[in-house]
């Protein structure tokens, strides 16, 4: 299988990693030389390109599949919009006929749910902030090009719960051993996924006829926000977190994804923090 990633950050690298390891070949798009030296030296053919160039993707080669992770670089000076969006259907645009199989990453941010309800596939997405609004307009774009209706043409939406995993709790280990405030409503639910799960799923995902064309992957077990800082201090052996926000009535949502573990028989390997955390701080 001849696999082409946009987007090889942290979830996208870590894909191309292990399909590496499945015989696959791996082909990347990358805006930086620096980063295409570092591509090839793991056995990833790079492609100099930017999503928002519409030339440079001209060289993006025919595939099996396509894996759409692109994040947000804060660093950078293009709009978000602009990047989720408009360089979503650039790359569409260009791969829609030589790629059958995507898989685009999307987010739960789309739920704007605030009273602690569950949502699921079913849930109408009402974005409460521009950035799900952005993730829900990118998810439009996806359906353009690969319709449900289309039998030549797979795409699968992949809505992601905060994801954690090694080396992304830096920052709030350090919190918590300083014993900084963290901010949020303590009593708000706290929707995660870790990374090897988010893999396992990919590859679920990528190796199987699909039955439906969208999922909600979060881990089993929500956690209001105060309890999974307890949860991280206690494996570190830190002060008890420090939140000193009063509790509000935006609890925010609860994700259900029994339907991708249901279908797929995906069973989770770090199904609460109690699993999760342990694999993220070692």
């Amino acid at each position: 299988m001849h696999i082409l990633i946009i987007g090889c950050g942290y979830v996208g690298k870590r894909f191309a990693e292990q399909a590496l390891e499945r015989d696959c070949q791996v082909s990347a798009l990358t805006r930086s030389h620096q980063r295409a030296e570092e591509l090839a030296a793991m056995g990833i053919q790079p492609v100099i390109g930017n999503v928002l160039d519409v030339e440079s993707l001209q060289g993006l080669p025919k595939a099996d599949l396509c894996l759409y992770a692109v994040g947000y670089d804060r660093s950078a000076s293009d709009d978000k919009r602009d990047v989720y969006v408009t360089g979503l259907r650039n790359v569409l645009t260009e791969i829609k006929e030589t790629i059958p199989q995507l898989i685009y990453i999307s987010s739960t941010s789309v739920y704007g749910e605030s009273s602690g309800a569950w949502v699921n596939e079913k849930t109408d997405p009402q974005p409460a902030n521009e950035s799900g609004e952005i993730c829900l307009a990118a998810e439009q774009v996806v359906r353009e090009f690969y319709p449900i209706e289309d039998e030549s043409r797979n795409g699968t939406i992949l809505r992601l719960s905060g994801i954690y995993g090694p080396g992304r709790l830096i920052g709030r280990k350090e919190q918590l051993q300083t014993e900084k405030p963290i901010s949020g409503n303590p009593n708000g639910w706290l929707n995660l996924i870790h990374i090897d799960d988010i893999l396992q799923a990919l590859f679920r995902v990528a190796d199987s006829s699909s039955e439906s064309p969208l999922y909600l992957l979060s881990d089993e077990q929500p956690n209001r926000r105060i309890e999974f800082y307890s949860e991280l201090a206690k494996q570190l052996g830190t002060p008890p977190p420090v939140m000193p926000d009063k509790p509000t009535n935006n609890l925010g949502k609860r994700c259900d994804s029994s339907l991708i573990r249901k279908e797929l028989d995906l069973k989770l390997l770090r199904p609460t923090i109690q699993e999760g955390i342990p694999a993220s701080i070692t």
